[in-house]
């Protein structure tokens, strides 16, 4: 378990907080690049308990500000977007591309540095825009050029996930449980009944099965994940976790990236990018890849909610611990050992930055690595029995902390 400060430490995301800070110095999705269009170029986003404002500038480059104007904190989206900036629809000041207020219409003065908003980086890759909110752009990571990303010959789609009420890290802590597809996802299936299709049902069945051993390894990525079954020889290699909010697991014949987004300490938002199958369909340029926002069924209660797919029932773990889990309060066993090196990871990295230094997990700052980065299931370069004898989690009885 975790003390009630160890908790406030991991959670919390806004600005000033430790692991807000960290969480900046990573690049996060905002939305899919095609949703801002010369028809439709604004879109108001909170993000690490921000709220910000994305727009298509007049020459067609994307900018990300703060959303409210300084003058009297009306929000910009109905602002007018003109040459060199955009201007606010209430008393007319304008704000340039960083951020910078240029213009005070009926005011004597030139405008105070007091006036200017933030403004954050933007980049798009793979039909997603990513921002990075760290204090100082030039010591910006590169953003990681992902294989689901950056492939272009096969089609890419987009899913945008519910905004979901709970903190980002049930989420994520989700990823190094590892023996909870037996119940969760197995047995669940057996008695909600389950989704039509063959598929479904074989995967069910594949993880109602006894799990005899499991082991997971920290890597420069983040997290590589073992499980063996009773009825079968070989290991599974599960889905890796990628530092700090990453899932890279397949899906059927896509190979997928799932981005847990904070939205807040009590929100967050999932955005899944999938590429399929070669020559499924044909693809499309990036800033083209089809996209759809997934709702919530009118009135969802996901604790009553039919938890027959994969999604609601690890949707009903998460949001079922409250709003921000009560880490005070667990009792915690050896099955736990992938959450517990997962949370002294986030500890270490939050550390070093309240240090004034960089994080070192999931970092790319060298061109020549980040062509084509490859980190998925199958790919782990390392042998079971090599693992065994090297980690440092395979002898502990009970997890510490």
């Amino acid at each position: 378990m975790l003390t009630a400060e160890q908790n406030e430490r991991a959670t919390r995301v806004g600005p000033g907080t430790p692991c807000g800070e960290l969480l900046r110095r990573y690049w996060h999705v905002l939305c899919p690049t095609a949703e801002i269009t010369a028809e439709n170029p604004k879109k108001r986003i909170r993000i690490l308990g921000e709220d910000l404002l994305l727009y298509q500038a007049a020459g067609g480059e994307l900018v990300c500000m703060a959303e409210r104007c300084s003058h009297r904190n009306v929000s910009l989206f109905r602002g007018f977007i003109e040459d060199g900036g955009i201007r606010c629809c209430y008393h007319g000041w304008k704000y340039d591309g960083t951020g910078r207020c240029i213009e005070r219409p009926f005011e004597s003065s030139e405008p105070p540095a007091a006036a200017n908003l933030r403004t954050y980086p933007v980049e798009s890759l793979g039909g997603l825009v990513f921002v990075y909110m760290g204090p100082d752009p030039s010591r910006a990571p590169l953003l990681p050029r992902w294989d689901v990303l950056v492939n272009t010959d096969r089609p890419r789609r987009i899913l945008v996930m519910p905004e979901h009420d709970c903190n980002w890290l049930q989420i994520q802590e989700n990823t190094v449980d590892s023996i909870h597809s037996y119940y969760l996802h197995g047995q669940m299936a057996q008695i909600e009944g389950e989704q039509s299709g063959e598929a479904f049902r074989n995967v069910s069945k594949f993880y109602n099965r006894k799990i005899v051993s499991y082991d997971w390894r920290p890597c420069d990525w983040g997290i590589e994940k073992v499980l063996k079954y009773e009825d079968a020889p070989e290991i599974e290699v599960r889905p890796p976790l990628i530092f700090p909010n990453i899932l890279r697991i397949p899906e059927g014949p896509r190979e997928t990236l799932h981005f847990r987004v904070p939205v807040d300490d009590e929100h967050t938002r999932i955005f899944h990018v999938s590429i399929n199958a070669l020559g499924s369909a044909p693809p499309v340029p990036p800033d083209q890849t089809p996209y759809v926002y997934e709702e919530s069924p009118p009135n969802y209660d996901t604790y009553t909610a039919k938890l027959d797919n994969f999604y609601r029932q690890d949707r009903y773990a998460w949001e079922s611990q409250g709003v921000i889990a009560d880490r005070t309060h667990e009792v915690l066993g050896a099955s736990d050992r992938g959450i517990v090196l997962y949370r002294r990871m986030l500890f270490e990295q939050i550390d070093r930055v309240e240090r004034g230094e960089e994080p070192t997990i999931a970092m790319v700052r060298d061109p020549k690595q980040n062509d084509v980065i490859t980190f998925m299931p199958g790919s782990l370069p390392w042998e079971w029995a090599e693992f065994k004898a090297q980690t440092i989690w395979s002898d502990a009885k009970e997890p510490v902390g």
